[in-house]
């Protein structure tokens, strides 16, 4: 047989294929209204283990044994995804865990950053709030997600992201421990300043000081010069510091704000190496809330330890047309080599497309988490 006669005959095959996906979608269908009748669970992993297994068998060598597995694990997943969509149209809309807003409310609030005057986290929150917001310091991240769970605050700013120096993995933490939620972002350009106390010729630099981040996003800037680095909370408290000491053999890595609140002489500006240097800065409340035109979506969820969970998971966003925009993974403490997933996509908590993955996901995987619609 020459070429074009293999794939008339491939071509014949196929069409029985698709026939045959219909009937069984059909069968499917009728499952679903079946689990929706009795209450039963769509996700039944024992049973379909037990299926791969039984068609597995039914091949005659082990590439096909493979393949067959890897085919119905396609099929199978389809199948839920049709029996997620019934449920969501037999049971309505549901209740939302998250209360829609026109917008958030921002009068008269009160808001919490982590740093000292003149941080950047101080800049992203007027950024987002206005110059006369009543706000208040702390020294941690952790304080600022205390000081919402408790109620001294009803928002706090975060920084989550540098475009140079990646995540500010302590904030994923935060957020699957807290009970709080992101309700907007801001994203503030950053230029980081050398400083140091006014007379200070860069001769007499041996230290600098400034946040972790901050260091690696100058890194080449300070091998080149050969200074000693002590990391900082937070840059301001950097520039605090070189400001109270009056030691001209200290400089800090900061803002022009920083420098200018402090006292301190800008010896050069743009250290960074990057020039088009950005961090994004989350907006956190303690209440369940989102805006009418929220178009984000972050979640975060644990899997099992086993070959293409990761892949099925994000399969319920891919199969209902969602974009994601980013996933991280943070360890899963006390536990190796096993991780939460951290996942940002588009959409709104009222989309039904939405609905039905997270529906999925909520099935699918351990300990899912909404952590926001902002």
């Amino acid at each position: 047989m020459d070429l074009s006669e293999l794939r008339v005959e491939l071509d014949g095959i196929d069409r029985k294929i698709v026939e045959l996906y219909e009937k069984r979608m059909d069968v499917c269908r009728q499952v679903a209204a079946y689990k929706i009748e009795t209450g039963k669970r769509v996700f039944d992993k024992e049973r379909e283990q037990q299926k791969l297994k039984a068609v597995s068998e039914l091949t005659h060598n082990e590439f096909n044994a493979r393949g067959i597995k890897d085919l119905f694990e396609q099929i199978m997943s389809i199948s839920r995804k049709l029996q997620y969509q019934m449920i969501a149209e037999q049971n309505g809309a549901g209740r939302l865990s998250f209360l829609e807003m026109e917008d958030i409310d921002c009068k008269k609030c009160r808001v919490v950053f982590q740093g000292a005057e003149g941080a950047y986290s101080q800049a992203a929150m007027m950024r987002y709030f206005g110059d006369e917001v009543d706000s208040f310091n702390v020294d941690t991240f952790r304080d600022a997600m205390l000081a919402i769970d408790e109620g001294s605050a009803d928002f706090a700013v975060l920084p989550i992201e540098n475009s140079s120096a990646g995540i500010v993995s302590e904030i994923y933490d935060l957020l699957v421990e807290f009970e709080n939620y992101i309700v907007g972002e801001q994203i503030i350009r950053i230029e980081h300043c050398l400083m140091a106390a006014p007379g200070t010729a860069m001769e007499d630099i041996k230290t600098v000081y400034s946040h972790p981040q901050s260091l690696m996003q100058s890194s080449h800037y300070l091998f080149e010069k050969g200074w000693q680095q002590i990391s900082m909370k937070n840059n301001a408290f950097a520039a605090k510091k070189v400001a109270d000491d009056k030691d001209k053999t200290q400089a800090a890595i900061a803002s022009e704000a920083a420098a200018k609140i402090y006292g301190l002489e800008i010896l050069e500006r743009g250290v960074n190496d990057l020039k088009n240097n950005s961090t994004r800065f989350i907006i956190v409340t303690n209440q369940k809330v989102f805006a009418k035109g929220a178009s984000k979506i972050s979640l975060c969820f644990e899997l099992n330890h086993e070959s293409g969970a990761l892949y099925h998971a994000l399969s319920h966003l891919m199969y209902n047309g969602l974009n994601m925009t980013k996933i991280e993974s943070r360890p899963l403490p006390g536990r190796n080599w096993e991780y939460w997933f951290f996942v940002d996509f588009e959409g709104n908590l009222t989309d039904s497309a939405v609905k039905n993955a997270l529906r999925g996901l909520r099935e699918e995987t351990r300990n899912m988490k909404i952590l926001g619609n902002y």
